[in-house]
């Protein structure tokens, strides 16, 4: 188990790597998440000025292309 854990000398190389990669993928979900709420909120505050959820009908009704 131990010459496993030691990875014929490039333990370190290794360990690290898989130590960076993880930090990356922790980093990426919680930015994922972070950036999620911060549009949903953003969503119920334009839901919220607009006086409800605006449809792409309105759009139509108006004459503009939607997009």
């Amino acid at each position: 188990m131990a010459e496993f854990f030691h990875m014929g000398g490039y333990a370190f190389f290794v360990w690290s790597a898989y130590g960076a990669a993880l930090l990356v993928a922790v980093a990426l979900i919680w930015q994922s998440i972070a950036d999620y709420r911060t549009q949903a909120r953003l969503v119920e505050t334009l839901e919220k000025a607009a006086g409800g959820r605006v449809r792409r009908a309105a759009h139509r009704q108006s004459g503009e292309a939607p997009s």
